[in-house]
């Protein structure tokens, strides 16, 4: 039997995984063509399951979901072991017939090969955001924050929201054992962090939920930093009430706690009659700084949690997530 005979019809190549355990993957699908990495082992168990682009929400076989890196170093592992194969046969038919005779023809055949063919070698790339799974406990990562689970198809939204707000409370105990100005700063940050955070798991609630709604052209518009204006904006696109976990009361100090963040962000934290008007604030005086401390933050935490979670909720009611 040749050499090539031996190598059969199938090649088996593995696809190493990179010094933290992830293999990376890519979206076939065109428009999309993401890159992130699963650690295999974690996750779903079981034959055939499907694979799903943590960005775009694609789903296909698992085998749909090669980089081109790694399918240009697949081809080029086979190129040279068909190659090589090819020329071991050759080497075996090498000949070398002397001359006999004072007329006689010698006839020989070499075979001198030019070397190995080169092997396209790759490295994963460094990703943003790593992520395990609520809910199969898969291992995976990612561009930017937030993604569909490749092995579940769950999104993530919830699950990033929790581990921000777990952040900035820990920032709200390390302010309650440091300096005065150290200590302000802290505080104001982790009010500025905690609303931005919840601007950003309900935008993309929105974003990927945008199929749902029954007047798409103000998905886009909505800013969870005004929660008023959230409020009646998600009503008209989703028929989604913001405030339904809190009571009225609860509702009012979430507006309020939002209003203070704003002046943080632009008047240095000196209120204006704009605030007064929006926050219901009847200790704020225009025209002096508003004072935060860190049980104000943690209130906060525990109210846009709540909401968060009623949120994630109304949005499942809805149906699948777009894909």
């Amino acid at each position: 039997m040749s050499h090539l005979s031996k190598l059969g019809n199938r090649i088996s190549i593995p696809i190493k995984p990179d010094e933290d355990g992830f293999t990376g993957r890519e979206c076939p699908h065109s428009d999309c063509e993401g890159y992130f990495k699963i650690e295999l082992g974690t996750g779903l168990e079981g034959r055939d399951l499907p694979c799903h682009c943590p960005y775009c929400g694609h789903t296909a076989a698992h085998d749909h979901f090669w980089t081109k890196e790694q399918v240009k170093y697949v081809e080029s592992v086979v190129t040279r072991e068909i190659t090589e194969a090819i020329h071991r046969d050759l080497k075996e038919m090498e000949f070398n017939v002397e001359p006999k005779g004072p007329f006689g023809i010698g006839l020989s055949l070499t075979f001198k090969p030019e070397g190995p063919l080169p092997i396209r070698h790759y490295r994963e790339k460094q990703l943003e955001t790593e992520v395990v799974c609520t809910s199969c406990t898969l291992r995976y990562s990612i561009y930017g924050v937030f993604a569909f689970c490749p092995d579940c198809g769950q999104h993530n939204s919830l699950q990033i929201f929790e581990k921000n707000i777990e952040v900035v409370a820990k920032m709200m105990d390390l302010a309650e054992s440091t300096e005065r100005d150290v200590s302000r700063r802290l505080v104001e940050n982790g009010l500025e962090d905690c609303v931005s955070v919840f601007d950003g798991f309900a935008r993309e609630l929105c974003r990927v939920y945008t199929r749902s709604a029954t007047n798409r052209a103000i998905v886009g518009r909505i800013s969870f930093q005004d929660l008023e204006g959230a409020k009646r904006r998600l009503r008209r696109a989703y028929g989604i009430n913001l405030s339904s976990a809190l009571t009225a009361c609860e509702w009012q100090s979430l507006v309020r706690a939002f209003q203070r963040r704003h002046l943080i962000a632009h008047r240095m934290g000196v209120v204006d009659q704009a605030y007064l008007a929006k926050a219901a604030d009847r200790e704020a005086v225009v025209g002096r700084r508003i004072h935060i401390e860190p049980d104000e933050v943690r209130d906060l935490l525990q109210l846009v949690g709540k909401v968060a979670q009623g949120l994630s909720i109304a949005f499942d009611e809805l149906g699948e997530p777009d894909s």
